[in-house]
């Protein structure tokens, strides 16, 4: 798997997920525990994994929607 986003942004996280799962590309969330473990207080960031043959084209996707993607994953 490769990671695809990292953020703080609970509702970038819901939008890339939304156009992600739209186009038909499985992806992961992780790090959702560490915000009960810290209180829903954002310290920790998410992040939003993808296979590797589908990282290419998740990365068109959200960046054609205007979210920026970790390129050093």
């Amino acid at each position: 798997m490769k990671q695809l986003l990292r953020t703080n942004d609970p509702t970038a996280i819901a939008f890339a997920k939304a156009l992600l799962q739209g186009e038909g590309i499985d992806c992961f969330e992780m790090d959702v525990n560490m915000s009960v473990l810290e209180g829903s207080i954002g310290v920790f960031p998410r992040r939003i994994m993808v296979v590797d043959a589908d990282h290419a084209a998740a990365v068109r996707t959200l960046r054609d929607n205007g979210i920026d993607v970790d390129d050093t994953a």
